[in-house]
């Protein structure tokens, strides 16, 4: 894992960044889900680990090199780039496709999701009894999660910071979309939309400086709120990755097990015919910095088949299941 990587490897790590990036952008599609299918999964569970004590000793003491070998640097740079690249290319092109195409795009995820199932499970091995039992515990908590009620608001500092841990789930749980769990929790426009908003106006106004807005007790308190929710996501991010770390050491076939159920039982937050529930206040819609409508939540129905639209969109399901078989296909022919 700390060899050095040609350039090839490095645009490799690079573009399945930009593809977690772009799945983390989606509610109800993990980031955590396209790594595992991908194949760097526990190596980025591993990196995540090694943000440590140790990593900081180092950092601190200037000793940067080992630094660098230590956390496996130069992976998690070239994915995190990507990640970020892709907020400004592949997620604006989700974007346009999910206000345009929504039930193309839902489709073609759902078709994805079945296709990775598929993926994970054909090299999985012997199924015994603790497998399936633990296959099952995941299929129920994902179910559970996709038809759960969204709560109310709730600002409470602490409960701001689960949000936090919670929130940054998506990145190391697959089949967990933070975004969606935030949804149901009530604080996506808090802590995603009011709070990342005022955080920019603060900063746009500090340099012209005009520092006033540490004196606005709303915008303080917004600032506070994003502040605890950033502290929560780091904790999230490393404190997750080295309990993930330690089961899928010591308990692999179990952990992937519930992996492959959750997955499973995620399905119905991506299943494509769903009318959208949007957020509101006072009869008014509300909105994202992007003007985009805010979703609360989805109300799931059985499609017509009479209608064309319906086989268009299976069409898309099936192409999504496809496109995972032929990444399959290739792999296995590069082995």
């Amino acid at each position: 894992m700390h060899k050095e990587r040609t350039f090839l490897e490095k645009l490799n790590l690079f573009l399945k960044g930009l593809t977690m990036g772009g799945a983390n952008k989606v509610p109800g599609v993990s980031g955590g889900m396209v790594a595992f299918v991908m194949g760097f999964y526990e190596e980025l569970i591993f990196t995540f680990q090694r943000i440590n004590k140790t990593a900081f000793k180092l950092l601190f003491s200037g000793k940067f090199k080992s630094f660098a070998r230590y956390t496996n640097f130069q992976f998690l740079v070239w994915v995190m780039l990507g990640s970020t690249f892709s907020y400004f290319s592949v997620s604006l092109v989700l974007d346009y496709f999910l206000k345009n195409y929504e039930l193309y795009v839902w489709a073609w995820f759902f078709g994805m999701i079945i296709g990775s199932i598929y993926y994970i499970s054909k090299d999985f091995g012997n199924w015994n009894f603790k497998s399936v039992i633990s296959l099952l515990i995941g299929v129920s908590i994902g179910l559970a999660i996709s038809f759960m009620t969204p709560a109310k608001e709730n600002d409470n500092l602490w409960f701001v910071f689960l949000c936090g841990i919670i929130g940054v789930s998506g990145m190391t749980l697959p089949g967990l979309s933070g975004s969606f769990i935030l949804i149901l929790l009530g604080n996506y426009v808090l802590l995603l939309v009011d709070s990342v908003n005022v955080l920019g106006v603060v900063i746009a106004n500090m340099f012209s400086g005009d520092f006033s807005g540490f004196k606005d007790a709303v915008k303080v308190r917004y600032l506070k709120i994003i502040s605890v929710f950033t502290l929560g996501s780091a904790f999230g991010l490393v404190s997750i990755s080295h309990v993930l770390g330690y089961v899928l050491k010591h308990y692999k076939n179990i952990v992937t097990a519930v992996i492959i159920g959750f997955i499973s039982g995620s399905l119905g937050i991506v299943w494509p015919w769903k009318k959208t529930i949007y957020k509101q206040e006072n009869s008014q819609f509300l909105f994202d910095s992007k003007g985009n409508k805010i979703v609360e939540n989805y109300e799931r129905f059985i499609p017509d088949f009479q209608l064309t639209e319906t086989w268009i969109t299976i069409g898309f399901i099936i192409t999504g299941i496809a496109l995972i078989l032929i990444i399959d296909f290739y792999g296995r022919k590069k082995k």
